[in-house]
């Protein structure tokens, strides 16, 4: 194993998942949701907190791996997190009553991120979470720039889509949705961006107010 490769795994296996997160992991592997990884999650946490979040916008419940470690990172904010399955609200509901935050902490919305998303307020959260249909990837970055307050960070998981984006090879469909996202944001002067390679990439954006 070559030693970027090594420092990778070191990497994963470095952060102490909280019971709650992996009970939520193993609901997540059990329906073939793909949550995001246990480093990626430590950022995310590390990220609400270094923001100090107390408002945070997530598209894609999933079954609440993601969200748990947001809140983490900041016990004190309110989460609202979209997503189409009401099998995963439910789950993820539960879930996050087990680990402690009330129902009045968590706003749960069924329904098409897009059709959700304009009737949010701009500028009024302080970490927005796209972890969504790459299809979508794009629009929903878009929208989270806009509900972002200055300062605020976009976060995008899967931004390497299971290492297949930066071989040239891959030309799926979400390969190729995750290479626009991340070739308009390199060009952008809107944004300030960093790439990190955690997991399968989380692509971290703040709006520059260009």
């Amino acid at each position: 194993m070559a030693d970027r490769d090594l420092s990778w795994k070191f990497a994963e296996e470095f952060v102490d998942e909280p019971e709650a997160a992996q009970t939520a992991r193993r609901s997540s592997l059990e329906h073939g949701v793909e949550a995001v990884s246990p480093a990626v999650g430590a950022q995310l946490s590390v990220l609400a907190a270094a923001v100090g979040a107390q408002s945070i916008v997530e598209i894609g419940t999933g079954f609440g791996v993601s969200g748990l470690w947001m809140l983490r990172g900041a016990p004190g904010a309110s989460l609202t997190s979209i997503d189409t399955e009401a099998e995963y609200h439910e789950s993820a509901r539960a879930t996050f009553a087990e680990a402690g935050h009330p129902a009045t902490q968590v706003r749960l919305i069924g329904g098409r991120a897009l059709d959700v998303l304009p009737r949010m307020n701009d500028r009024a959260y302080d970490l927005v979470l796209v972890d969504a249909d790459p299809a979508n990837v794009l629009a929903y970055v878009e929208h989270g720039l806009r509900l972002v307050r200055p300062g605020g960070v976009v976060a995008v998981p899967h931004a390497l889509w299971r290492g297949r984006v930066a071989d040239p090879a891959q030309r799926d469909g979400a390969v190729a949705d995750y290479r626009a996202l991340l070739s308009t944001v390199a060009e952008s002067p809107a944004v300030t961006a960093a790439l990190s390679t955690a997991g399968d990439g989380l692509l971290q954006l703040v709006p520059t107010g260009v």
